[in-house]
């Protein structure tokens, strides 16, 4: 199997609970609380891993909390190696009523980089002697890292013949799209029509605008996600919708990333592009049946693969 990185400049202890209510003004008694290393790129690992790939995780981490990151990959049975930060690794919080089954998410923004600590990120990567075949850089930015940051990224990575895979929002999908280095692009459909500049109600503006990207050679390949509609593929010569199976949801927490994780194991494997996307939503399909922040089972996943690949 071709070799996958993932990389996750803003990486948080995801904390999750559940409680009964949700109203202000009073102590609310939850449940017992559950620890799990998250961020994008780590999720895309973590599924990665829970699928039977492997991968090699690098995340930025600093403070107590940095420490206890590694120790929750340990406990993942990830392997990861750590760019060391001054401030503290974040943490962020989701709290699922049971009541209505609502899940609310807090996150917060991030440790403040130093110039040196990014430009030490880059500089670990370009190091890298083989360049793995998949750098995959998933998730937002902390606060204080330029927003071309995955752009840099982008261009070191291509410039070694490596596939960079992207999936992030805001400024730092459009700078690093910009680059020109990215192989492909997981945008929602909402990131899409941030991407473009205006709204893409019917399903030819959508598909008009995921072909944007690829005439304008910002990346080789676009997986716009549509949630529970699946996922639009597009290529030079290719533009295809793939529809996700039905499933009950529990959270949503990670299913981006554990789509992003299905497509690049596919890839990595040798499977056509489009059994690659099918994997992926296959894989997202099966993280949004788990509670919490629990991503994918295996055989969830593969048993929706093999659903999908009977009915497509």
């Amino acid at each position: 199997m071709k070799t996958i990185l993932s990389l996750t400049i803003n990486p948080a202890i995801d904390a999750s609970c559940s409680v009964e209510t949700v109203f202000p003004d009073h102590k609310l008694r939850c449940g017992p609380v559950c620890h799990e290393p998250g961020g994008g790129g780590v999720n895309v690992s973590r599924a990665i891993l829970n699928l039977g790939g492997e991968s090699t995780v690098f995340y930025l981490a600093g403070g107590p909390s940095g420490q206890m990151f590694g120790l929750l990959l340990d406990r993942e049975g990830l392997i990861h190696e750590a760019i060391l930060i001054e401030d503290w690794t974040r943490e962020n919080f989701v709290v699922t009523e049971r009541t209505s089954g609502a899940q609310y998410r807090f996150v917060t923004p991030g440790p403040e980089l130093r110039e040196e600590e990014w430009k030490n990120c880059l500089e670990k990567i370009d190091s890298l002697d083989p360049m793995p075949d998949f750098v995959v850089a998933s998730g937002s930015l902390p606060p204080a890292a330029p927003t071309d940051f995955y752009g840099q990224l982008a261009k070191l990575v291509s410039a070694k013949h490596s596939r960079f895979v992207l999936d992030s929002s805001g400024a730092a999908l459009a700078q690093g799209l910009r680059s020109g280095g990215v192989y492909l692009v997981k945008p929602s459909m909402r990131e899409l029509r941030a991407l473009v500049g205006r709204e893409l109600v019917r399903e030819k503006e959508q598909e008009e605008a995921a072909t944007e990207i690829v005439k304008n050679r910002q990346a080789q390949i676009v997986v716009a996600s549509m949630g529970a509609a699946g996922a639009l593929l597009v290529t030079a010569k290719d533009c295809k919708r793939i529809r996700a199976p039905a499933v009950p949801v529990k959270s949503k927490v990670g299913a981006g990333d554990s789509m992003v994780a299905g497509i690049v194991l596919g890839l990595a494997r040798d499977m056509p592009l489009r059994d690659a996307v099918r994997l992926g939503i296959a894989v997202g399909s099966a993280t949004v049946m788990m509670p919490g922040t629990q991503l994918c089972r295996r055989e969830d996943a593969e048993r929706l693969f093999e659903q999908m690949a009977r009915t497509s």
